[in-house]
């Protein structure tokens, strides 16, 4: 979703952190929910690639939400652009 949100606004990047943090711009999202992105971003890279599987409920939950807040917004976005 937050790759979607900076390419409606006619950006591009390969650098996954800068997706998150263009966040505060490209969806208003407040900048301590895009620092937790971030932190699930960095578990999710210590999962796949050092194999560290420390499951957080509460993170989870917090990660569930911001999704849940933001998967509007995206939609709403994504109705209002034209092919």
């Amino acid at each position: 979703m937050a790759l979607t949100a900076l390419r409606l606004r006619g950006y591009r990047s390969e650098r996954r952190y800068l997706v998150f943090q263009c966040l505060t711009h490209t969806l208003s999202l407040p900048a301590l929910q895009v620092r937790l992105l971030v932190l699930c971003h960095e578990r999710r890279n210590l999962a796949e690639y050092e194999g560290y599987m420390d499951i957080d409920d509460a993170l989870l939950a917090e990660l569930l939400g911001i999704a849940n807040d933001v998967l509007p917004d995206v939609e709403r976005a994504l109705n209002n652009v034209r092919f």
